[in-house]
């Protein structure tokens, strides 16, 4: 199906929700319908709230936000920490407000925790995130893995230090397993069936090359420039020093590593 398939078969009043993986053509997409149905298009890229990285975090172009409405993209300072909790509750206005939404990015836990809905899990304090951080970097995944129970082992991503580390932190700061606050999840905001939704998926090397091609634009249009605006303030610990390639552009100005291996 071609995108203006996509578009013809569109109903002007439905939101939309396009996922899909990094270079996928997900942002296209969601511009030409905009362009030619009206709306706003708001970002679900957990890395481009974040106001630091707007070149490598691949932000719509200045271009873009003129041609159509967008939303959330780049509001959240470098430092702050940024969760899918504060992601629903700024989406929410805009899932009532008058122009229909069209919701595009590659962060699949916030599609999640919008069509099937979010557990109201306290925040981790700060303390309990040190400590966390330190028990991952001295003791990896498996240390945590042993104090989480058999049914949150069951249902999270055990290979992805990210997810264990969250589950370990709500046991932690809540008593509760991470599964215990899942099952009293509250009705979502936007029900799958009330939205039309598309997952664009691509051949792997064709992705790979448009990728790569991606970076070099990537670095054409100053995203080395960029790197060392933030290198005075890096701080591998800020969820905005996530953005790929920013480590590796760190390290390139650090001496650490040749521009051709970042």
């Amino acid at each position: 199906m071609t995108p203006n398939d996509v578009v013809s078969r569109l109903d002007p009043s439905v939101p939309v929700l396009i996922a899909g993986p990094t270079a996928s053509g997900k942002s296209a997409l969601a511009l030409d319908i905009a362009e030619r149905q009206g709306g706003v298009i708001i970002n679900a890229d957990a890395l481009q709230v974040f106001e630091n990285w707007p070149i490598l975090s691949a932000r719509p172009s200045q271009d873009d936000t003129e041609r159509a409405k967008h939303a959330l993209y780049g509001h959240v300072a470098y430092d702050a920490t940024y969760s899918v909790g504060h992601w629903l509750r700024q989406v929410a206005p805009y899932l009532t407000g008058s122009d229909r939404p069209i919701i595009v990015g590659g962060t699949g836990l916030y599609f999640m925790a919008l069509t099937q809905g979010l557990a109201e899990i306290p925040p981790t304090p700060a303390e309990i995130r040190h400590e966390a951080d330190d028990v991952m970097r001295q003791h990896g995944r498996q240390a945590m893995l042993s104090e989480l129970d058999a049914e949150t082992q069951a249902r999270i991503d055990t290979l992805n230090p990210m997810r264990v580390q969250r589950a370990w932190e709500v046991l932690k700061t809540t008593g509760r397993s991470l599964v215990e606050w899942q099952d009293a999840t509250p009705p979502p905001l936007l029900p799958i069936n009330a939205a039309q939704a598309f997952l664009i998926e691509a051949d792997k090397a064709w992705l790979n090359n448009r990728i790569t091609q991606r970076f070099d634009l990537m670095l054409q249009a100053g995203a080395l420039d960029e790197a060392h605006q933030n290198h005075h303030r890096w701080d591998p610990s800020h969820l905005s020093a996530k953005t790929i390639g920013a480590p590796e552009l760190i390290a390139y100005i650090e001496g650490q590593m040749t521009l051709a291996a970042a």
